[in-house]
């Protein structure tokens, strides 16, 4: 199962996602970086595969060789302030 990146609807995909498949609730281009497991805002192109060419509109449709489809069960990482945060708060908890 998985879930378009705009309107979160579960959608029932067929083997491949082509680039022109769009989301049939709300119309998003499914074949976009937002809709892949690469895709991360933390890394430089907000994508961690380092040999991906640049894309420029994360939210439209492009020739990505690299694209592969997000499933439902990953979620974005967390932003490195509140990794950062969460890792202190652990370190100076009180201890009862």
């Amino acid at each position: 199962m998985s879930v378009c990146y705009r309107c979160r609807d579960e959608l029932v995909l067929k083997e491949r996602v082509g680039r022109r498949d769009t989301c049939p609730r709300c119309g998003a281009d499914l074949h976009c970086c937002r809709n892949c497991a690469l895709y991360d805002p933390q890394y430089a192109n907000a994508c961690r595969e380092p040999d991906a060419e640049p894309v420029f509109d994360k939210e439209r449709s492009n020739f990505c060789e690299y694209f592969t489809f997000r499933g439902d069960r990953e979620q974005p990482r967390p932003s490195a302030a509140a990794d950062a945060r969460a890792r202190l708060e652990a370190l100076f908890k009180k201890k009862s």
